[in-house]
Order: C-alpha cells, then sequence, then structure tokens
C-alpha cells in the first residue's frame, strides 16, 4: 500500500493587495509634497527720514547713467577695474564705504559696485538714501 501525501498548495504572492499598498502610499505623498508656487510679490522701497550720518567714509555715488563717481570726482569710465583702482586706497585706511546709487540706476551697476568694494577689502558697505523732497 503506497501512501500518497497529501499536496501542499504552492507558494505564491498575491499581488492584489500589494499593488493597492503602493498605490494608496504614492496618493499619499503626492498629496502631501510641498509644492513649489513661484509667486511674484510687488516690492515697495522704503523712503529714509534722513540721510544717516556717514562720518568719513568714501562716497561712491551711482549716477542713473551708471557712471561712477568716487567723493564727488567722475571716474573716467564704468569698468570694473578702474573702479577698483579708486576704491583701493579710498577703503584701505578705513574699510568703510557709503554708496548712493540713483533710483534709477541699472541693477547691474549696483552690484557690481559691491562686488568691486568686496574684492578691495571694504568690510561695511553702507547703503544711503535719500529723504524725500515734499
Amino acid at each position: 500500500m503506497t501512501f500518497r501525501r497529501p499536496r501542499r498548495p504552492g507558494a505564491s504572492i498575491e499581488l492584489t493587495p500589494l499593488i493597492d499598498v503602493v498605490f494608496l502610499l504614492l496618493i499619499f505623498f503626492m498629496v502631501s509634497a510641498v509644492l513649489v508656487r513661484e509667486t511674484r510679490l510687488e516690492v515697495t522701497l522704503p523712503e529714509a527720514a534722513a540721510d544717516a550720518p556717514a562720518g568719513a567714509a568714501p562716497r561712491l555715488t551711482i549716477a542713473a547713467t551708471g557712471a561712477y563717481a568716487l567723493n564727488d570726482e567722475p571716474l573716467k569710465d564704468r569698468r570694473p577695474e578702474t573702479l577698483a583702482a579708486a576704491l583701493r586706497p579710498a577703503v584701505a585706511e578705513q574699510g568703510r564705504l557709503v554708496i548712493a546709487a540713483d533710483a534709477q540706476a541699472r541693477h547691474g551697476a549696483v552690484v557690481t559696485a559691491l562686488d568691486v568694494a568686496a574684492e578691495v577689502g571694504a568690510r561695511q558697505v553702507r547703503i544711503a538714501a535719500l529723504a524725500p523732497t515734499r
């Protein structure tokens, strides 16, 4: 007499619950993810009530055309090398600088002035604001 062993069913993985769990996790992460929203802000620049006392710090003026003047002495051109050559001796003593830019001056001219000021060793840079005319 031969005995037969009862057949065991083969081990198998049910994919339906696995897919359901993965789908729910996907939905959870999609809903809870922080989405980047680019918004444009309208910025109103402040006006100062009066000029802050600058002391004896050299004053770099930036005209609306982008021309530079150091202590009311116009520089011969707008190149960063010329600006660095003029600022280096003026900033070397105190490490301070006051930048007075025209309201219509291009942003690039102001950024160039800030970069050159850092390059020549200015440790303290102030942005001058003019009192509003009434």
